[in-house]
């Protein structure tokens, strides 16, 4: 597994004109990262503050998931729900959306739910965010001002709470509301991934703590989410570049990959939402999911999987992906030779 102790780490912003170098500190992201940003976007050949932000959460996506997933292997959890004769496809893994994708509805607006029960703010605050929501399912559009007051509100809350109580309410929230709203079609999918020995990460913009409290849940291989900054343990109340959302996922992906050693044109890559277009193009094979009308008519101009579990009568037709299964039993073939040379 690569280092992560270093505080200062060097990278490349993927921009308008190719690649742009960058520096941060890991340990204070505040001003030092404004800075950089108005140095960068001032460039007339560098990425945008956008593409910036992006590359930035993308990055510490990437950090934060699979610091926890070794947390996990450390504290004697069970390497990425595989069983323990499961051959491992070492190159090849399948990234899973979560909202209207793995969970039915926004994951971000159940654990506010559960969050509201417990006293931990307003109801009123609720509707706002179930809101926001509802407008950015029905427009399909991200609106910048709903995005920065959701921000402000939500680092607001954490800021200066302890990252492992966020954690705790979140596997207790999970218990209590999102269980009951797993798409049993998509987890039958993710399912046959780790059947044969592939990773299975989620990708999302809920933050990375609640993301990954999911991804245990269902013996997943870990979470790609929204990074809060924290310092001994307490949130800062700043994000580590943006919502991880859009651009931010697909260099979440990318990085993930290069640190994992995956081979892109063999992992698999699901999504309800247009807004998931450069994560799905990332991949040998891209399935939407319960899609929206853009995504719907992307993945027919590109000849995508198209999956809908939200009617009995659609999902009763579909099955297992002929292309996914023959792919995802090809990798296991191919593993399980493998292990055998080994013997």
């Amino acid at each position: 597994m690569p280092e992560r102790s270093k505080i200062e780490r060097a990278g490349f912003i993927a921009g308008r004109f190719g690649e742009f170098p960058v520096r941060w500190n890991q340990g204070r992201f505040g001003q030092n990262l404004q800075d950089q940003l108005a140095r960068i976007s001032r460039s007339p050949f560098g990425p945008s503050e956008e593409e910036v932000r992006a590359n930035l959460a993308g990055e510490a996506s990437a950090d934060a998931a699979l610091s926890l997933h070794d947390a996990e292997i450390a504290a004697g959890g069970p390497p990425e729900g595989l069983g323990p004769e499961t051959p491992r496809d070492l190159t090849a893994a399948a990234f899973f959306d979560v909202d209207n994708t793995m969970v039915q509805g926004a994951s971000i607006v159940h654990f506010a739910r559960g969050l509201a029960a417990r006293k931990y703010f307003k109801t009123s605050d609720l509707v706002d965010v179930a809101w926001k929501q509802v407008k950015f399912r029905v427009t399909g559009k991200e609106n910048s001002t709903d995005m920065a007051a959701g921000r402000e509100k939500a680092l607001a809350f954490i800021a200066g709470r302890p990252t492992a109580e966020l954690a705790a309410l979140g596997e207790e929230i999970y218990d209590e509301i999102i269980a009951d709203k797993i798409w049993p079609g998509t987890r039958a999918l993710a399912q046959m991934h780790l059947d044969a020995g592939q990773q299975v990460w989620l990708v999302t913009a809920t933050p990375v703590e609640l993301a990954q409290v999911i991804a245990k849940r269902l013996g997943l291989t870990g979470a790609l989410g929204t990074v809060a900054e924290s310092v001994d343990g307490k949130f800062t109340g700043r994000l580590v570049g943006d919502i991880l959302h859009g651009l931010g996922k697909a260099h979440a992906v990318r990085t993930l990959a290069i640190r994992e050693g995956l081979n892109l044109k063999r992992c698999t890559a699901y999504s309800d939402s247009h807004n998931d277009v450069p994560m799905l193009s990332l991949v040998g094979t891209a399935v939407a999911i319960n899609p929206d009308s853009d995504l719907r008519e992307v993945a027919k101009n590109r000849s995508w999987e198209i999956r809908d579990f939200r009617t009995g009568r659609k999902a009763a037709k579909i099955g297992v992906p002929t292309a996914l299964a023959l792919g995802a039993a090809g990798g296991a073939v191919a593993a399980a030779i493998t292990r055998r040379r080994e013997h």
